[in-house]
């Protein structure tokens, strides 16, 4: 009898204590859930300067999802804020050069995540042009030399498109959504529609998306930590100096080139992805500048 009055108040003791860890497990939760839901969604966003209308509901909730998509990737998005120290030094003051909005550097991030991506299609290069329409924006392309690997070239051949879009559609966001869905395609579907504003359009899904995705980056990347996305200035991909060498005729060897300049074969490819092959061939005398680091190696 004394043994079961002993487990009867082993259990109860038990029991309790179950409870007021249960109870303070559920305030520790209720704790955390407090802390991690936060007021993400901006009261209000545009782009150039062009206001996004967020009281229509399909355009709010294509955002949100947009945002929620790039919060929650987050190698992919830690990996773009990284790298973008080392692209938007260079891409800023091309497009500031142009009469380009500086909100044009996002369009840059969702097209590429500032490398020299490649397409299934054949898009190449941080602005992802086709090598025909590379070539009708003033880039040199080919088997030896692809200066869609080149973040100055390319930029300003961007410019030089967003310049005619702009004139085109008279809107920015129009010219960034031509970007990806053509100015044929996007005139075709106003032409169509009726309507003239990339907020009114019902475009391809890709389209549909793509002014979207934009926003979203330049959201997350304009305050990073308000998305939880807290990385130290240490921990960002640094813009090395370089010295730029002028090039008027072939180089027959590029390793032995840059054994010449200090640096290896590797590097020099790192620095100047344009150069396609183990050698520069230029028969026409045409001026090249070649970019040799001064520190990182």
């Amino acid at each position: 009898m004394e043994l079961i009055k002993k487990v009867g108040i082993i259990s109860t003791v038990i029991f309790v204590s179950g409870l007021f860890v249960f109870a303070t497990t559920g305030e520790a939760r209720n704790e955390i859930t407090k802390e991690s839901v936060s007021d993400y969604f901006p009261v209000k966003i545009d782009f150039a300067g062009e206001e996004t209308p967020l009281q229509i509901a399909d355009v709010k909730e294509r955002l949100d999802r947009e945002l929620l998509v790039n919060t929650y990737a987050h190698a992919s998005t830690i990996l773009v804020i990284k790298r973008a120290d080392r692209a938007f030094p260079v891409i800023e003051p091309i497009l500031k050069r142009n009469g380009i909005p500086d909100d044009f550097k996002y369009l840059a991030v969702i097209e590429s995540g500032l490398v020299n991506a490649v397409s299934p299609a054949g898009a190449r290069g941080v602005w992802q042009f086709m090598p025909d329409t590379a070539k009708e924006r003033g880039m040199e392309v080919n088997d030896n030399i692809d200066q869609r690997y080149d973040l100055v070239k390319s930029t300003e051949a961007a410019c030089r498109y967003f310049l005619s879009a702009k004139a085109k559609f008279g809107s920015w966001t129009l010219a960034a959504a031509s970007y990806n869905g053509g100015m044929t395609g996007v005139n075709k579907q106003i032409d169509i529609q009726k309507v003239s504003n990339y907020y009114d359009l019902l475009l391809t899904e890709e389209t549909y998306r793509y002014v979207f995705r934009i926003l979203a980056l330049k959201e997350i990347m304009k305050n990073p930590v308000k998305y939880e996305f807290n990385i130290l200035p240490r921990d960002r991909y640094e813009i090395l100096p370089t010295r730029k060498i002028d090039i008027d005729s072939s180089i027959t060897d590029l390793a032995e080139f840059a054994k010449r300049q200090g640096i290896n074969y590797k590097i020099l490819k790192i620095h100047n992805p344009w150069l396609r092959e183990n050698k520069l061939i230029n028969d026409t005398g045409k001026k090249y500048q070649i970019e040799i680091p001064l520190k990182g190696y």
